[in-house]
C-alpha cells in the first residue's frame, strides 16, 4: 500500500481576543497548518489575527449556508479572502458555490481550497462531486459529509484517486467518521483537521499527534480499535495507544462507532484491523461471528475481544479477569457474601468471576426476572435493594452515578452500614457518590478505573506476547484525566 504524508490542520474558532495569541502558538506547535475561522473569531484586524502564522495559515470566512456563521454579502468575503492572500496566507478556503471562487483561483493559483459541506448526509455520487470541483483547478478539494454507517467511508480512497491529481481532503463528520480523521491516509485524504469540537467529530490536534500519531503512520502500521455505539467517550484509546507506544509497536488504536456487527466487520476487514475491543451493544454478536472462542466467552455468551487470525476472528472475554484483578488484593473472596447491584451484561461477567472464586453471590436488580436470569452463572436472586448488613462486598454494575449525573447513587447511604468493601464499576467520575458514602460508612472502596486498566492489559497480552505496560497505561489515564483517579485508598475494616 502506498501512503502519502498527511497534513494536520488545526482549526481555530470561538476564541476571545485575549486567548487568540496563545491558541495560535499552540496550534503552530501541534499542526502543520492553522485554519483561522474568521466567521467565528473576534473582529480584529487581519494582521493581528494571523500574527506570524501567515505562511502556514488557511483563512476561512464560512457562510451560514455551508455551516459557518458569516451573514454578510459575498463581495465582503471576496475582499477579506483576497486580503489574506495578499498578506501571505498559504491558502484561503472558498465554498464550491461562491460566485467569486473561480476568479480567486485564477488570480492566486495553488492557494485556494475549494470546499463543500453536507451536514445532512452524503451526495449520491461522491466521485462526480470531486471531479467537478477538481476540474476548476483549485490547490485542494475538500469535501465534508455526514455518513450514517461506519462503512460509508470505504469508498473515499477510490473517489480520491479519481481527482486528476488534485489533492483531496475527504472528511466524514460525526463520531461515525472518526476513522476518516485519524486514519486519513488510508482513505486517500491528503489533509485532516483537528480542533476543539469546532466541527462534528473533531479531535484536538495535540491529541491527534500524541495519542493517535497522525502524520506518522506507515504502510506497516497495525490498526486496532474499540467498537461500540456510542463509543467516542471511551478511554480505551488512551490506554491502548499508551501501551503501543510503550512497547515500541508501530500501531494505532481508534474508536469505531458502528451501526451493527456487519457495519463493524466490513470496516475492520477493509482496514485490516488486527484486534478489536468490543463493548455494548456488540458483545453477543462478536461471539456469534467468531470462528472460535475461549471457554469463558462461550459460557457468558459474550465476547469483549476479537483477534484476527488467518482462519477468521477469535473471541475472548477479558472482563472477568479485569474485574477480579484489583479485587483479589482488597478482600478474600472465598466464602464472602457479595451483593451485586444490577443484572445486565456487566453483571454476567461479575457473577461468573465471583462464583469461580468461591464467593456467595446474590444479585439485586429492580427487575426480579433479570436477577433470576443470572442463576446459571452461580448467583441467587435477592430483594431490591439489599438489606444493610447482608453483605461483605457490594459491587455496583449499573451505570448509575456516571458523569454527568454524578449525584445519583444506586442505593441509599443507610444501606451501606455493616459492609466491608464497596466496588463501583463506574469510573467516571473516579469518586462516585456511592464510594463517598461507602467510605463515610466505614467501608473500603474500589473504583472502576482499575478494572478498565486490568481488562485492557489482558487484551494487550492477547495481541502481543509481552507483559502489558500497566504503569504506562495508568499514567496515560492519570495525565489526561486526573479526576478519574480520585478514589483514596481506604483499608478494609478488620
Amino acid at each position: 500500500m502506498s501512503i502519502l504524508p498527511v497534513t494536520l490542520v488545526a482549526t481555530l474558532a470561538d476564541l476571545t481576543a485575549e486567548a487568540l495569541s496563545t491558541a495560535r502558538d499552540e496550534a503552530l506547535r501541534a499542526a502543520d497548518l492553522v485554519e483561522f475561522r474568521l466567521d467565528r473569531l473576534p473582529a480584529l484586524p487581519l494582521g493581528d489575527i494571523l500574527g506570524d502564522a501567515a505562511p502556514r495559515a488557511i483563512v476561512t470566512l464560512r457562510p451560514v449556508r455551508e455551516g459557518g456563521a458569516f451573514t454578510g454579502p459575498d463581495a465582503e468575503r471576496d475582499t477579506v479572502l483576497r486580503e489574506a492572500l495578499a498578506r501571505g496566507a498559504a491558502f484561503v478556503d472558498i465554498e464550491w458555490d461562491a460566485a467569486f471562487g473561480d476568479a480567486v483561483i485564477a488570480a492566486f493559483p495553488g492557494r485556494v481550497v475549494l470546499s463543500r459541506h453536507d451536514f445532512a448526509g452524503m451526495p449520491a455520487d461522491l466521485g462526480a462531486v470531486v471531479r467537478e470541483l477538481a476540474a476548476r483547478h483549485p490547490a485542494v478539494v475538500k469535501l465534508a459529509v455526514t455518513p450514517t454507517r461506519l462503512s460509508d467511508q470505504l469508498g473515499f480512497a477510490r473517489v480520491a484517486a479519481a481527482s486528476s491529481g488534485v489533492p483531496v481532503v475527504l472528511i466524514a463528520m460525526g463520531a461515525v467518521g472518526l476513522p476518516s480523521r485519524l486514519l486519513a491516509e488510508r482513505f486517500g485524504s491528503r489533509w485532516t483537521y483537528g480542533g476543539a469540537a469546532i466541527a462534528p467529530g473533531q479531535v484536538r490536534p495535540d491529541v491527534m499527534r500524541a495519542r493517535y500519531r497522525v502524520g506518522q503512520h506507515t504502510p506497516s502500521t497495525q490498526i486496532f480499535g474499540v467498537a461500540g455505539r456510542p463509543i467516542s467517550h471511551s478511554w480505551s484509546p488512551t490506554l491502548h495507544n499508551a501501551a503501543l507506544q510503550a512497547l515500541g509497536i508501530d500501531g494505532v488504536y481508534v474508536p469505531l462507532e458502528a451501526q451493527d456487527i456487519d457495519d463493524l466487520l466490513t470496516m475492520a476487514d477493509a482496514l485490516g484491523v488486527r484486534g478489536l475491543s468490543v463493548t455494548a451493544p456488540f458483545k453477543l454478536d462478536a461471539l456469534a461471528r467468531a470462528v472460535s472462542a475461549d471457554a469463558l466467552a462461550t459460557r457468558l455468551g459474550a465476547a469483549n475481544t476479537l483477534t484476527r487470525t488467518a482462519a477468521g476472528w477469535v473471541a475472548r472475554n477479558t472482563d472477568v479477569e479485569g474485574f477480579l484483578h484489583p479485587l483479589r488484593s482488597r478482600h478474600p473472596l472465598a466464602g464472602a457474601r457479595v451483593a451485586v447491584l444490577g443484572g445486565g451484561g456487566a453483571a454476567r461477567a461479575v457473577v461468573a468471576g465471583l462464583h469461580a472464586e468461591g464467593a456467595r453471590v446474590t444479585v439485586h436488580a429492580r427487575r426480579p426476572e433479570q436477577a433470576a436470569s443470572l442463576g446459571p452463572l452461580g448467583a441467587v436472586a435477592g430483594e431490591w435493594p439489599p438489606a444493610a448488613g447482608s453483605w461483605d462486598v457490594l459491587v455496583n454494575t449499573t451505570p448509575v452515578g456516571t458523569a454527568p449525573r454524578t449525584e445519583d447513587t444506586p442505593i441509599e447511604a443507610r444501606l451501606l452500614a455493616g459492609g466491608r468493601l464497596v466496588y463501583d464499576l463506574v469510573y467516571n467520575p473516579g469518586q462516585t457518590r456511592l464510594l463517598r458514602e461507602a467510605a463515610a460508612a466505614g467501608c473500603a472502596t474500589l473504583g472502576g478505573l482499575e478494572m478498565l486498566i486490568a481488562q485492557a492489559a489482558v487484551q494487550v497480552a492477547t495481541w502481543f506476547p509481552v507483559d502489558p505496560p500497566v504503569d504506562a497505561m495508568r499514567a496515560a489515564i492519570h495525565a489526561e484525566a486526573p479526576d478519574l483517579a480520585l478514589v483514596p485508598e481506604t483499608p478494609c475494616p478488620r
